[in-house]
């Protein structure tokens, strides 16, 4: 049978510069975590053979091999199941397109991607209330904090992820006559977020101020040098604002607020205000109805409002509402509706 297929190191060439990168249009964040995981699995594939890695061959791994490594990862490295689910994505994908390439190896293939997901609970959502926003907002410097204010505005605006943040270009961000940005996500995939008048404000005197000019393809958010952004440039300037938030997780450890932080506290907002959880989905840009669902259950705090809307108001208690920016936003709300 080895005679039959290219060598290991051959199909691996072809599953990550053709497969991945080229067909599924993966980013090269998730190309890399793939790499990782095929790293360690080949080392533990080679200590288990006897052999060295460049000897290794199809054959060396079956189904075995792959539940063994594992176990390893568990016992061995002590990785917690959302990491060994993540690595075993990572063969299964592999093997999968090994499958359709090899159609002799489809039953080795199939032995290895029925291998089970091991239950795993999710991982907690933490995301910050609307006053918090509102405070770290208020504290940004003006103008000379030009950037960080409207990268923060922008997240909370957006839900973007931080890479589509890094990766956020001046030809991707449009004006009139609805302001809106296109994002590029997971997946090589493109979604389309409508812009506040403020944040279209603040990108647009951004842009104005860069040296680059008009050049389409010039970062949005760049560093003091001009170049873009990285994500961790980004994680330091969102932690640096929020240093003094403090959340705590159901085991009651402090969390760190981070650029996804800002993209749970968008979801979170979105469905409190009303919004249609369809709708999140396609604005956040989840691949399934399912992960956007589990911001309803993350907290009590819808319920409780309905039933103070249920309650009666003690005798000369006034009440002033306050209406989300969501609901504030009239031409938000009309791009809502046209969907």
């Amino acid at each position: 049978m080895k005679s039959d297929t290219p060598p290991l190191g051959a199909i691996l060439e072809s599953f990550f510069t053709d497969y991945l990168k080229l067909q599924r249009g993966l980013r090269p964040n998730s190309i890399k975590s793939y790499a990782d995981a095929w790293r360690l699995f080949l080392q533990f594939a080679a200590e288990a053979s006897g052999e060295k890695v460049t000897q290794l061959g199809l054959d060396d791994l079956h189904a075995g091999a792959v539940a063994d490594f594992l176990t390893s990862l568990e016992d061995r490295r002590h990785n917690a199941p959302q990491s060994r689910n993540q690595r075993l994505a990572a063969i299964r994908t592999f093997f999968t397109y090994v499958g359709h390439r090899f159609p002799e190896r489809l039953g080795q293939a199939q032995k290895v991607t029925t291998i089970p997901r091991k239950r795993a609970q999710s991982p907690e959502t933490v995301f910050l209330e609307r006053d918090e926003i509102d405070r770290t907002l208020a504290r940004l410097p003006a103008p000379s904090g030009l950037r960080d204010r409207t990268l923060l505005l922008f997240l909370y605006n957006t839900g973007a992820r931080v890479q589509e943040a890094a990766g956020l270009r001046a030809n991707d961000v449009h004006f009139d006559p609805n302001p809106r940005v296109h994002l590029h996500g997971k997946g090589d995939k493109w979604r389309v977020c409508p812009l506040w008048t403020e944040t279209a404000a603040l990108l647009q005197q951004l842009l104005s101020d860069h040296p680059a000019g008009a050049a389409p393809d010039r970062p949005v958010f760049t560093s003091p040098r001009r170049t873009a952004l990285t994500r961790f440039g980004i994680y330091k300037i969102v932690r640096r604002y929020t240093a003094d938030i403090v959340k705590r997780g159901s085991d009651g450890r402090a969390r760190r607020v981070s650029p996804h932080t800002w993209r749970h506290s968008t979801a979170v907002h979105l469905l409190e205000a009303g919004v249609e959880v369809n709708v999140i989905r396609a604005w956040l840009g989840h691949a399934s109805l399912e992960t956007t669902n589990r911001y309803a259950e993350i907290t009590l705090r819808m319920k409780q409002a309905a039933l103070e809307k249920c309650s009666v108001p003690e005798v000369g208690e006034k009440r002033i509402p306050r209406t989300p920016k969501w609901q504030s936003d009239t031409a938000l709300l009309h791009w809502l509706q046209s969907l």
